[in-house]
């Protein structure tokens, strides 16, 4: 396969050409969401746990201006070090190629990519969503926008529980965007397994999903089935830790009139250290779940 604009990597261009199971992952956990050495070494364990289960692993990055599908280790030690990288979403690809940055790519950025590869399943942490407030500012991720014009499997824990999960759940629903939970109908809140919404459907199994997939692709539908899967109950956030955190964390947001793009890093940030790094270790334990699964119906939907 050859796709002008995107280096993909010769493992991932054979497994693809072969029908085996390849799973797509994103950069900006390494590159902006865990902090160093321990942003490498969950790549890089989310890489080899992949391997040794029969699945080609496809990190998604942008090298030198250069969209990369399949970054190598170097590529990914460079990218986890660099202080000058960009979080880079659809939008900013093509300014990113033409200054030659180094980007870790979002969701948005990432399942676009993944989908001009020809890859089919892609694993994530949490997906952006409609931020709260939404109504005043029109705050809203482009990850939903660009996941309804996408025929891809996305599996993540829900959307992180400082946006507006209720909304979001609306947008999802008018952008024709199937979520599904696994083994489960409560919505996920990223760090906690329940967000207190229900969504409609759930799957029991990688098999379902994949038939979920064959019947969306017979009818001609172009939009990403969402799996919404929940970081285990035993390895969540406390619900009221996290509930009493997430309030100062807000009351903080407003104190300090911190708006636009600084939002989500504020809140982040807030969060992780009024855990004392626990935030950080759910982080992880969700990650690992989501790449797990995206793994098991990679190979699903190429059995």
């Amino acid at each position: 396969m050859t796709t002008p604009g995107i280096r993909i990597s010769d493992d991932v261009r054979s497994a693809l050409d072969e029908g085996r199971p390849v799973l797509a992952l994103e950069s900006t956990i390494f590159t902006h969401g865990l902090p160093r050495p321990r942003n490498i070494q969950v790549a890089l364990e989310a890489e080899e746990g992949l391997r040794a289960a029969g699945v080609v692993p496809a990190t998604i990055g942008v090298v030198h201006g250069q969209p990369v599908v399949g970054l190598s280790v170097a590529e990914i030690e460079e990218l986890s070090n660099d202080d000058a990288v960009v979080k880079v979403s659809l939008r900013d690809l093509a300014v990113a190629g033409a200054k030659g940055l180094n980007g870790g790519t979002t969701v948005a950025a990432t399942a676009y990519l993944a989908a001009k590869a020809g890859i089919q399943v892609f694993s994530t942490g949490g997906l952006g969503g409609v931020h709260r407030g939404a109504e005043a500012t029109f705050d809203e991720s482009a990850d939903l926008g660009t996941l309804a014009t996408l025929p891809l499997v996305v599996v993540s824990a829900g959307v992180k529980s400082i946006l507006d999960i209720p909304l979001t759940l609306e947008r999802l629903e008018t952008l024709n965007i199937a979520v599904v939970g696994y083994r489960t109908t409560d919505y996920p809140g990223f760090y906690i397994s329940d967000s207190g919404y229900d969504i409609e459907y759930s799957v029991d199994s990688p098999e379902e999903i994949a038939s979920v997939v064959a019947h969306r692709d017979a009818l001609g539908i172009a939009s990403t089935v969402l799996v919404a899967n929940p970081v285990p109950t035993d390895k969540q956030l406390d619900p009221a830790v996290h509930d009493a955190v997430l309030a100062e964390a807000l009351a903080a947001l407003e104190a300090d009139g911190v708006s636009g793009h600084d939002i989500t890093p504020f809140l982040l940030d807030y969060i992780q250290r009024a855990t004392s790094g626990t935030s950080l270790d759910v982080n992880v334990e969700v990650y690992n779940g989501n790449v797990a699964l995206g793994g098991e119906i990679a190979k699903a939907l190429t059995a």
